[in-house]
């Protein structure tokens, strides 16, 4: 199950974890966190130090983010909401 977007991929987690299909989702997901259902993600490149750069870390590790982003400024890709996307498998 590839998620689109971290919003889909908390809440398909969510529903894996709780059973609840509605509702308000309170997991947050952060390194260490082990996936139940999400087998990729496209994402954009998120903020430094934000709450969703630790999302992708949990799926990909903090190294292969950390090398990514690097990738991303040598090569001029946009960041934040309209920018670039990854997806990660």
């Amino acid at each position: 199950m590839i998620g689109v977007g971290t919003t889909s991929v908390r809440a398909m987690e969510s529903w894996s974890k709780t059973g609840n299909a509605c509702g308000e989702a309170t997991l947050f997901i952060y390194p260490g966190y082990e996936f139940g259902v999400i087998d990729g993600m496209i994402t954009n490149f998120h903020l430094p130090r934000s709450t969703l750069l630790m999302m992708v870390s949990a799926f990909a590790g903090r190294d292969l983010i950390i090398a990514a982003y690097e990738e991303a400024v040598r090569e001029g890709y946009r960041f934040f909401s309209y920018g670039d996307a990854m997806l990660l498998l």
